[in-house]
């Protein structure tokens, strides 16, 4: 609830707009003089002030300068009668967010009251955005059955409030889910925000989820709004949600239950309306049977589960992703394509780093490559990344050369032979339909009961 201080000589004037207020649904404090004006907002911490002009002790210019001083965020709405206007011009100047003319009508208060609330919540969102990588490529990038399942998973659950637990390997675009849900929702106008769990201390996490009140521990020198407050009425995306320690995952159990939590240092209830999405790349009822995550804080999670299956279970998804890819990568210079022996080596790799290793071997080659098409150079850079992983290439361009048929050839055989003959699932490895690898194997005379 947005708290509200009325500073005016005149009984009747707060009586009347303290009645307003309250009924609209804000908190609100009163101080009939300027010095109390500034003790009460010192200790209270309103979102904003409606401040008169003319006050005892200190007159309403005298303390909306010292309040700019001490808090430059805080938003002031100046109250001055008919014929102040030169003086309404000086307080907006002196950081005043906006006025009103004596007498105004309580409809006119109201709209003056939540434009300026409007302001400062999207200022706050702007602040942390700022320094947020934004990402345009939400997109589900991949025609596989198992990426189409996601997709079907996603565009079920975007519609409702549901809360969402991704799970999947590192890399594997576990954020993208995330982002594809809440623009699919009727949350998409709000804020997306993110919070890797893993990046911070316990401390410094409780912090940044909920917010802290100025001088609630050490370094705390002024009020901070928490990833919560800034997520209002958008999604707040939680990731690695396996590593919250147990005094945060209790605190974000409460969350998920009343939708309302306290800063730290702080006494005042907020009350937010944010859908939560939690990703982790762990087993989290793995985590919860072997007592490292609480069981109530899981199943409040796990509402709908999304399961993203790794790259290497998804090969026919390497070709679209690798286009994506290069589009993406078209401000490097021109748009590269890839050699036919570049896309058959990427599709035997097995990418224990998923798509976001697929994703830096790109750009790499990118970089490197000279001409319209990656071919060797990029072989060099592919190979180079794959002894890296300690995963090496199933197969490496000999020194004097080979021809794309004998590749097939011995990509089909290594097919067969890993699967043990299962012809379905080396299709999938290869990229192919069952039929398409009966086909080859017809056309190079290799056993379709190969490896059995």
């Amino acid at each position: 609830m947005r708290k509200i201080l009325i500073a005016d000589d005149e009984a009747n004037m707060r009586w009347v707009l303290e009645r307003a207020l309250t009924k609209a649904g804000y908190e609100v404090e009163t101080a009939e003089d300027g010095q109390l004006a500034l003790e009460r907002a010192a200790a209270e911490h309103p979102d904003l002030i409606l401040l008169d002009l003319k006050m005892p002790k200190l007159d309403g210019m005298r303390v909306l300068k010292t309040l700019k001083e001490l808090f430059p965020e805080l938003l002031i709405v100046m109250m001055t009668a008919h014929g102040s206007t030169s003086t309404a011009v000086e307080a907006m100047k002196a950081g005043a967010h906006d006025y009103l003319l004596k007498p105004f009508d309580i409809e006119e208060l109201l709209i003056t009251v939540d434009k300026a609330l409007q302001v400062e919540s999207l200022r706050e969102q702007v602040d942390y955005l700022k320094g947020e990588i934004q990402n345009d490529g939400w997109q589900l990038v991949g025609k596989s059955e198992e990426m189409l399942a996601v997709k079907q998973l996603v565009e079920r659950v975007a519609l409702t409030p549901a809360t969402v637990l991704v799970q999947g390997e590192s890399g594997t675009g576990k954020e993208m889910v995330a982002h594809a849900v809440h623009t699919l929702s009727p949350r998409a106008k709000g804020p997306f925000i993110r919070v890797n769990c893993a990046a911070l201390t316990e401390t410094l996490l409780e912090s940044e989820l909920f917010g802290h009140e100025k001088g609630a521990f050490t370094g705390a020198h002024a009020r901070k709004i928490g990833r919560f407050e800034l997520a209002d009425t958008g999604t707040l995306f939680l990731d690695e949600i396996s590593e919250l320690s147990f005094n945060v995952q209790a605190k974000l159990l409460r969350v998920l239950q009343e939708r309302t939590f306290e800063r730290v240092g702080g006494e005042k209830t907020i009350k937010v309306d944010v859908r939560i999405i939690a990703a982790t790349n762990r087993n989290l009822l793995a985590e919860v049977e072997d007592g490292r995550f609480r069981a109530d804080l899981y199943y409040r999670l796990n509402v709908f589960p999304i399961a993203i299956p790794p790259l290497r279970e998804r090969r026919e998804d390497i070709p679209c992703l690798v286009e994506h890819f290069l589009e993406k990568l078209r401000n490097y210079g021109q748009i590269k394509t890839l050699s036919p022996i570049v896309l058959t080596q990427l599709m035997a790799y097995d990418w224990p780093g998923n798509v976001r290793e697929l994703e830096n071997v790109i750009e790499r080659m990118v970089i490197v490559s000279q001409g319209k098409e990656i071919g060797e150079e990029g072989l060099a850079v592919f190979n180079s990344s794959a002894r890296e992983e300690k995963k090496p290439a199933l197969f490496l361009l000999p020194p004097e050369g080979i021809s794309l048929e004998e590749i097939e050839k011995s990509f089909l055989r290594q097919a067969m032979e890993q699967t043990k003959g299962n012809q379905t699932q080396a299709a999938k490895r290869l990229g192919l339909s069952r039929h398409a690898l009966l086909y080859r194997l017809e056309k190079y005379g290799i056993d379709p009961h190969w490896g059995m």
